[in-house]
């Protein structure tokens, strides 16, 4: 392992890596077995910021790319990143009225995709004309140049005078219009790295050493600022073409991964493998598993835990990089459910009047003095939204924090269902439900009533799809009502094939709400 403090001035990015151990892999794709080394990474990076350099784009400018997960992906992020642009990583799920959207609400001057993209392309006319630069990688695009010639007309040398750069990424878009969160650049030198990289380093073990697994699709924000941190550092990462239980298992096996990120729908399709399945791979060389995006139901966790034993870590954060908690495997295990306790800026409780709740009250979960400044790009009126008067921020959920100082996530405050004046915060019936041997995926949210305003209604996809019936339901409401209070459980249960989730685990709730409101102009009957 290298130490760091023989690591040069302007150091932290790939470039230093390909000084010093050239042949090492960079980016591994799990599926394939396709490699890209260090060296290979730096030539391909530099050779795409002279490009955009040609093109006459500056720091401060923005570029978007739309790929799906390979092994190309990393590179064109660095090559963005060496030529100090803002980047945008877009979803290679969204329609071709999304990705126009994007494109357009970017400022865009550069766009990169693939053949894969072609079916949401191919409608982009209006957009896709006001482009200065346009490349397909690994095929042929209508109207796009081959990425490959492209580069390879550049030289692979360095820029003069890099600055860091900064991704500018959606939201996700699952109510109104998706916002870029836009960070403020900091004008400092490439290679000045990032305040997650020290983060990684000193919570996570991170080192030169390490092998990442990334499972997500990479355009996601934890993959995406995750896998360039890891590269700052030197280390392998192996990227998943998609996810898969079982192939996640084999990855860690036959690359003897040693860092994972994952989200807790990953854990619960990992968990419902049959037990000869999971025992089949060797997972000992992990030494840090690291999971956020949502809280994990007690029961998975302990289950995980039970597994993989105390490597599973812990965060709580958001694109916004307003705030940064943090719970060991040890500090879970001592205040159960928490997602952690701030490490980076100051964690704030706060009631709808902006004024501080004590220790043990719920309220919105707000930071201040956080890793970065930012805003909704071409939003001022959602940037002030998410802002008290003091300048604390808040990514819209409801926690409380204990008198140690943990944060425990009660839901999403857009989530919140209020059924005869009763606060309901539809996590608490998701994470039992969860857990019952014959649950695969669960959404519980409010439907309408029109004696109290909402009910409590789950959707359920069944582990065996033929189980799905009236006494099945009427079990699941049983189990729940074992847990909690009455009005917390579901009155209803529907079943589905499965439920709309994005490859990152993030439950559309919305798609699944709209059917059952149909027809009512609002959530107030």
């Amino acid at each position: 392992m290298t130490d760091p403090k023989e690591l040069p001035p302007q150091s932290w990015h790939p470039g230093t890596w390909a000084a010093r151990t050239p042949n090492k892999p960079a980016v591994i794709m799990a599926e394939s077995g396709e490699m890209i080394t260090y060296r290979e990474l730096e030539d391909t990076a530099n050779r795409l910021s002279q490009l955009f350099h040609t093109a006459g784009l500056r720091p401060g400018d923005h570029v978007a790319f739309c790929l799906e997960n390979r092994v190309e992906f990393l590179p064109i992020l660095w090559g963005a990143h060496y030529a100090g642009l803002y980047y945008t990583a877009i979803s290679s799920r969204l329609t071709t009225e999304e990705l126009g959207y994007i494109l357009e609400d970017s400022g865009s001057r550069a766009f990169l995709s693939s053949p894969y993209l072609s079916p949401a392309i191919a409608g982009l006319t209006d957009e896709l004309s006001a482009l200065e630069l346009k490349l397909s990688v690994g095929g042929d695009l209508p109207g796009f140049d081959a990425f490959e010639e492209s580069i390879a007309a550049h030289p692979a040398e360095p820029l003069a005078d890099r600055v860091e750069a900064l991704p500018m990424l959606y939201s996700s878009g699952t109510t109104g219009r998706p916002k870029g969160v836009k960070p403020a650049l900091t004008g400092e030198p490439l290679g000045a790295g990032e305040g997650l990289t020290g983060l990684i380093r000193l919570l996570f073990g991170g080192s030169d050493d390490s092998v990442y697994l990334s499972p997500a699709p990479l355009y996601h924000s934890a993959p995406l600022r995750y896998c360039t941190q890891f590269h700052r550092i030197g280390a392998t990462i192996v990227v998943m073409e998609r996810f898969d239980a079982e192939a996640a298992l084999a990855a860690i096996d036959t690359y003897r991964v040693t860092h994972s990120q994952w989200v807790p729908t990953m854990f619960v399709r990992m968990l419902k493998l049959q037990d000869e399945t999971r025992t089949r791979y060797d997972t000992s060389s992990l030494v840090f598993a690291i999971h956020a995006s949502a809280p994990c139901p007690i029961g998975i966790k302990e289950q995980m835990l039970d597994w993989w034993g105390p490597i599973i870590h812990e965060y709580y954060a958001g694109t916004e990089g307003n705030g940064f908690c943090y719970a060991s495997p040890q500090d879970w295990l001592d205040h159960k459910g928490t997602v952690g306790k701030a490490v980076s800026g100051e964690l704030h409780i706060v009631d709808d009047g902006g004024s501080e709740v004590s220790p043990g009250e719920e309220g919105g979960v707000y930071f201040a003095n956080g890793l970065q400044e930012f805003e909704y790009h071409n939003d001022p009126t959602k940037t002030a939204e998410g802002r008290l008067a003091n300048g604390w921020s808040t990514l819209g959920d409801i926690g409380r924090v204990d008198e140690d100082g943990f944060l425990y996530l009660t839901d999403r405050k857009a989530n919140m269902i209020i059924s005869g004046g009763v606060n309901i915060y539809p996590q608490e019936a998701e994470n039992i439900l969860t857990v019952h041997p014959k649950v695969h995926d669960v959404a519980v949210f409010g439907v309408p009533n029109p004696d109290f305003g909402e009910e409590v209604k789950a959707v359920v996809q069944p582990v065996e799809p033929n189980e799905a019936s009236e006494a099945l339901a009427r079990e699941l409401i049983a189990y729940c009502r074992e847990h909690l209070a009455d009005v917390k459980c579901p009155r209803s249960i529907d079943f589905r094939a499965e439920l709309p989730r994005h490859p990152t685990g993030k439950l559309y709730k919305r798609l699944l709400k709209d059917e059952y409101w149909k027809g009512h102009d609002t959530r107030l009957l």
